[in-house]
């Protein structure tokens, strides 16, 4: 089932769930996505998910199977920079009988860091304005890609580029997890003497902020995506804020400046926050009149941090989905 949200909807939206406790009409939405599953317990929603259109390792097909098998009823695939595999989610979501959200997940930089991330819900995925504007950001990324990587040739680590060129051609976005994977495919011995021969170890290693071979991105700005998201009718959603930042006066003040700034709402319930972060989030979100979403942000099933489904606690807190977690009505006209 398609998911067309409206920015004025999503708005009108947020400004009425203003219920104590992060509880607003979106809990009825999400009783009705409810499943049967091993664990009621955890939620049956999952609003982030990747494939093999960015740095996940399982087809949009795939992603959506492993997700229904799961018990996830309510799902979005948010592939970074990307919307290339939401027709086949689409598809595949019809088949098992759940419900698919159209989403991307967007790189911007801030000015507390890089890579804070932005998603989009709900977007006509297939609005122009949205893929020249995805289009270019892909192209400022890959050109980032390749300063990082000729920095790991002068530190005697070239990457073997072949996966990278490949994935290049076919127009699919390149990032630090598949120039980390590159790198180690050309250099494993060398990097397994150093316990580096692991993806998230040679990133943090290199290709993080103070890594020897980082580069900084240069567009979009937080603003740039909200304003992009809500051109192509969708729902602007902080992700994971307590991966980006690490204190909890950081995550407040961002929160308000990008609130000013349009969004829509936050990833307060995510598989790294704790119940403090998680309840400080609701609590700022309410007070702001924003959504509250959550996810395991599900990467493969072999992935070494995010491998299951609905693996994020709620720590007593009610989502607010709010257009999200109800049915849409019909594609905004371009």
């Amino acid at each position: 089932m398609l998911y067309q949200l409206s920015y004025v909807g999503a708005r009108l939206a947020n400004a009425s769930a203003t219920t104590a406790g992060c509880l607003d009409a979106s809990t009825a939405a999400i009783g009705h996505h409810r499943a049967v599953s091993s664990d009621e317990r955890a939620p049956t929603f999952d609003l982030q998910s990747h494939s093999t259109r960015s740095d996940g390792s399982l087809e949009p097909a795939g992603v959506v199977a492993a997700a229904a098998a799961a018990g996830v009823q309510l799902l979005a695939l948010t592939d970074h920079d990307t919307v290339a595999g939401v027709d086949e989610a689409l598809a595949a979501a019809a088949e098992h009988a759940i419900t698919l959200v159209p989403a991307v997940e967007i790189s911007t930089v801030d000015e507390l860091g890089e890579d804070f991330h932005v998603l989009g819900y709900g977007i006509d995925h297939e609005n122009p304005v949205l893929g020249a504007r995805l289009a270019e950001w892909r192209a400022d990324r890959a050109a980032r890609i390749d300063r990082m990587a000729a920095a790991l040739d002068e530190l005697g680590l070239p990457p073997d580029r072949t996966e990278i060129e490949t994935r290049r051609a076919a127009g699919l976005p390149v990032g630090r997890p598949h120039l980390a994977a590159a790198a180690i495919a050309a250099n494993r011995e060398r990097l397994r003497a150093d316990g580096l021969d692991e993806t998230s170890a040679f990133l943090e290693a290199y290709l993080c902020s103070g890594g020897a071979a980082y580069g900084r991105r240069t567009i979009p700005t937080v603003p740039d995506a909200i304003a992009t998201i809500h051109r192509a009718g969708g729902v602007a959603v902080w992700a994971h804020p307590f991966w980006d930042v690490d204190s909890d006066d950081d995550a407040r003040t961002a929160l308000e400046r990008f609130s000013a700034a349009g969004m829509d709402g936050v990833e307060a319930f995510y598989t790294t926050h704790d119940g403090a972060q998680t309840r400080l989030l609701c609590d700022h979100a309410e007070r702001l009149g924003l959504l509250t979403t959550g996810s395991a942000d599900f990467h493969g099933p072999q992935h070494k941090r995010f491998s299951r489904f609905r693996a994020f606690e709620l720590h007593g807190r009610q989502p607010r989905l709010g257009p999200i977690g109800s049915v849409g009505g019909p594609r905004p006209q371009r």
